[in-house]
Parts: C-alpha cells; structure tokens; sequence
C-alpha cells in the first residue's frame, strides 16, 4: 500500500497536480431530483484519481444528517419535492444548498412542464450554482472548492 501511495505521489508531481492551500472538509449530500443522469456521471468522475474530489477535503456523505452541502442534479420533479425538502430538513445548521446542471437551475428541456415544480431557487435557497449539460467534473470540483461553502460550514458551525 505504501509503495501505491508513493507512486501516486509521485504521479501527481509528474502531471503539475498541486494540493490546495488551505485543507477544509465537506460533506456534500446528492440528490437526484429527475435528471438524465449526465450530471451523475460527471459527478462521479470527480471522485476518480485524476480529479480526487478528497484531495480538496470534499467528501459525498450517504445520509443529510451528516452533511454540509445539498446537491441537486436534475430537473425537479412534482414527486421529488417532499422528499428533497425532507432532505434539506434534515441537514443540520447551516444549511447549505448547491444546483449542478442546467436542469437544476431551470434551463433544462427534459420531461413535461406538468411533471415539473420549477427551478430549485423557487424550492430553496441556492448558494452555488454550477451551469452546464453536463458540466465538466473540473467545472463541478472548481465550483465546490473554491466557491467558500467549505469554510462557511466550518465557521458557522
């Protein structure tokens, strides 16, 4: 395990993969409230070796109560939104809300207008917003470690 490690190292002096300056942890909580699934690919492409979301201190939590940060992919459904402010609810102070995609911030084209309750602005307070369809996983890490959510969860807690 050792030698991975050094070799790993060693990898990420050799591509210019510098370690952020200031270590802060957040736990982001996902949601999918409907999407095509695009986002969730890229999402989960931050998490590979080469974009190493725990490398910023960012880590994806499996339950609200344990998170920092809610993300939002996707188009908001009418049957998503109790279960999305059931989530939000549980999170503990303060709460801290991301929408990745355009679908999440309304712009997005997928499903029947009927289906749908509305941008996530109309839902709950957004702190980040990430564009894209999809956006990129450089675009996501970009806009979570350096957008401050990490050191407003910390202070404020």
């Amino acid at each position: 395990m050792f030698v991975l490690l050094r070799q790993l190292h060693s990898d990420r002096k050799t591509a210019g993969i510098a370690r952020p300056a200031r270590r802060l942890s957040l736990a982001v909580r996902h949601v999918d409230a409907g999407s095509c699934n695009a986002c969730e690919h890229e999402l989960g492409a931050t998490a590979n070796l080469f974009y190493d979301l725990s490398r910023h201190g960012i880590t994806i939590t499996a339950s609200p109560r344990h998170a920092d940060v809610l993300l939002i992919t996707g188009a908001i459904t009418s049957r998503m939104v109790i279960p999305l402010l059931s989530a939000y609810q549980a999170m503990p102070e303060p709460r801290l809300v991301a929408a990745l995609g355009d679908c999440a911030m309304g712009l997005g084209v997928l499903g029947d207008h009927r289906d749908l309750a509305g941008p996530l602005e109309h839902l709950l307070p957004v702190d980040v917003r990430i564009p894209g369809c999809p956006p990129t996983p450089e675009q996501i890490l970009d806009a979570l470690a350096s957008s401050g959510l990490a050191g407003r969860a910390t202070t404020l807690r």
